[in-house]
């Protein structure tokens, strides 16, 4: 069992079989790196205009610093996959080109940009 660890036997093509599952993946952080900044920028908003009609100068302060705070964690947000797939890719250039940095390559692009990403190959080819 850990020689089939250390090796990476049967890990071969990886990538290209299960293509699907993490294109499923790649569409999942797309949504969530897109929708949660839009949903807690919008909540911000939301309490910026409740404390706008109440009239109180100091609740309208206080949502002004929730929203900038909600603002900074949503670019936060959304730039987290981003950088961790810059970190990935920078790894993925350590690889041979070879049948590994083509697995490699099929996976990158099914978690970066899911609409690209290849049909999965039969397993047992």
């Amino acid at each position: 069992m850990s020689n089939l660890l250390i090796t990476g036997a049967g890990l071969s093509n990886f990538c290209a079989k299960a293509s699907e599952i993490v294109g499923i993946v790649g569409w999942v952080l797309t949504v969530i790196k897109i929708g949660i900044p839009l949903i807690i920028i919008a909540l911000g908003l939301l309490d910026l205009g409740k404390a706008a009609v109440s009239s109180k100068p100091e609740e309208i302060k206080k949502a002004a610093t929730g929203l900038v705070w909600r603002f900074v964690g949503g670019i936060a947000i959304f730039f987290i996959p981003t950088l961790v797939m810059l970190i990935f890719g920078l790894i993925g250039n350590k690889f041979d080109e070879t049948k590994q940095q083509t697995d490699y390559n099929i996976c990158y692009t099914c978690i970066t940009s899911p609409w690209s990403c290849p049909a999965p190959i039969d397993p047992t080819a």
